[in-house]
């Protein structure tokens, strides 16, 4: 379950309405393309510790059906060996994974950056803006999400 409100106001603010989402099957990564609705579907409710102030968070998380469906559908594309995905050190699996689809699928060289969600996504394929998530990663957390809002004045 999760915080459908939360998601309902990320989106809101977004600088990007469409997503690449990859997770790891029997040690190959694959990532699907996805509309907000379909992710929704794989949002999951987390929190912070409790000494990290018990803040709400919502995460991705592709369950083994959800996995086998997507490939089985033919909607998952395979992308690369897990090993890639720690192949750079300096970089953790998230990172590495956005570095392989933005080199797979532009013809930009990944840099590490830290543009925010709502300025704009992840990478821009022609001319739409797509934000990358692997599975695992968090979406937002409610203190973010309200700095957010009060940035853009929503």
């Amino acid at each position: 379950m999760f915080n459908q409100e939360m998601a309902n106001r990320y989106n809101r603010i977004a600088g990007a309405h469409k997503y690449i989402v990859g997770f790891v099957r029997h040690g190959n990564v694959y990532y699907v393309e996805l509309t907000f609705t379909e992710l929704c579907e794989l949002l999951k409710d987390d929190r912070a510790s409790s000494k990290r102030g018990g803040t709400l968070k919502l995460r991705v998380r592709v369950s083994a059906e959800q996995a086998i469906n997507f490939i089985h559908s033919g909607k998952a594309v395979e992308l690369c060996k897990v090993e890639e995905l720690e192949a750079n050190a300096k970089y953790n699996k998230g990172e590495n994974f956005e570095r392989i689809i933005t080199e797979t699928l532009t013809s930009e060289l990944w840099v590490k950056d830290s543009v925010p969600f709502y300025v704009k996504g992840d990478i821009n394929v022609n001319g739409e803006e797509i934000q990358i998530k692997l599975d695992g990663a968090e979406l937002t957390n409610e203190k973010t999400l309200t700095k957010a809002e009060a940035l853009v004045g929503a």
